[in-house]
C-alpha cells in the first residue's frame, strides 16, 4: 500500500495543458470509508512568501489519469476554463 510520502515525492501534471501543478502536500481522506477523495497541492509564495500565497489546488482522486513512477497526471480544469467534470 502506497504511503503519503510516496506521493508527495511524485509531480502533478495537467494533460488538459501540460503544466506542472507542482507536488502533493496533503490528501483528502475520506474518514468514514478511508478512501482518498481529493489531492492538495500547495499554492506557491509570491515574491519571496510576502504579499499573501496563492490558494491550494484540490484535484478530485476521479480526475487522476495515470500514476507513474515520478509523475501523476491529472485532468485539472481551472475557474477561467471549463469546469471539472460532473460538477457543471
Amino acid at each position: 500500500m502506497p504511503r503519503i510520502s510516496d506521493f508527495q515525492t511524485k509531480e502533478v501534471v495537467n494533460v488538459e495543458n501540460g503544466k506542472r501543478l507542482g507536488h502533493i502536500g496533503d490528501l483528502d481522506v475520506n474518514l468514514s470509508s478511508g478512501k482518498i477523495e481529493n489531492l492538495i497541492i500547495p499554492g506557491s509564495g509570491r515574491v519571496m512568501g510576502l504579499f499573501g500565497k496563492e490558494n491550494d489546488i484540490v484535484v478530485p482522486w476521479s480526475n487522476i489519469v495515470r500514476i507513474g513512477t515520478d509523475v501523476i497526471l491529472v485532468r485539472f480544469y481551472n475557474e477561467q476554463g471549463a469546469s471539472v467534470p460532473g460538477k457543471e
